[in-house]
Formats: structure tokens, sequence, C-alpha cells
């Protein structure tokens, strides 16, 4: 009966530390990603924040990024295969700006953040992962 009780002790314990392990690597994984600094003509200094929602990826910009002054500075990332994706527009009425945005459902994952001038063409800062969001 005492060997069945040990047996039974030593199964709980393993469980119990298996899960555990599951929930810290879940845990692990939902943690934000953060890009190195932006780095460009016009943008430079700031990160975005990668999180997931609803199996998406949502990308937010830190408090001390800085808009650039000028015309039609839009989100644009890059994947792992090298695709370039032109989102939508940062700055929108008024002084205000898109500090989040959720990217599309064929984004599958992002190796870069830029800040793109549509206006003028131009790749006015980007932002990469150390390691891509998936």
């Amino acid at each position: 009966m005492q060997r069945n009780t040990r047996s039974l002790t030593r199964a709980v314990v393993a469980a119990a530390a298996t899960l555990a392990v599951i929930l810290a690597t879940a845990g692990f994984a939902a943690a934000p990603s953060v890009t190195k600094p932006f780095t460009g003509a016009k943008v430079n200094g700031g990160t975005a924040n990668a999180t997931k929602a609803a199996g998406r990826i949502v990308l937010t910009l830190s408090e001390d990024f800085k808009v650039p002054d000028t015309p039609a500075p839009h989100w644009q990332v890059v994947d792992t295969k090298g695709n370039t994706y032109l989102l939508q527009r940062l700055v929108i009425k008024g002084d205000k700006y898109n500090k989040t945005i959720t990217l599309p459902a064929y984004v599958h994952d992002v190796a870069k953040v830029q800040i793109w001038c549509a206006w003028a063409e131009v790749l006015l800062g980007e932002a990469p992962f150390e390691a891509p969001v998936k």
C-alpha cells in the first residue's frame, strides 16, 4: 500500500512539473517582442512592440517614437522571406497618428518594421526584431 502511495505521489509531482513547464513556455511565447531602435534618414529612435491578438500580429510604436515630418509616412513590414507589405498611413487627421496596427491575416511573420514615405517612395527608417515575430 505504501509503495502505491509513493508511485502516486511521484506521478502527481511529475504531472505538476510538466504542467508548470507548459504554462511557463506558453507565457514566454505570449511575451511581447520589441524591435531594436528605428534608424534611417528621418526616423531615428523609438521602437515597435509586437503582440498577438486573435491569432494576428499587433504592432505598437513606443512612447518615444517621433512621427517624421514628411508628406505621407506609412507603416510597412518586411517578412522573413523578404516580402514587403505597405500598410496604413501613419498620420491621420489633425496631429493624431496610428500608433497601433493589426496586421492583415496574410502577413504571417515580421522581421522588420519600417516607416515608408508613400509620396516620395523612400524608406524613412526601419527597426528589425532580434528574432522574427510569427
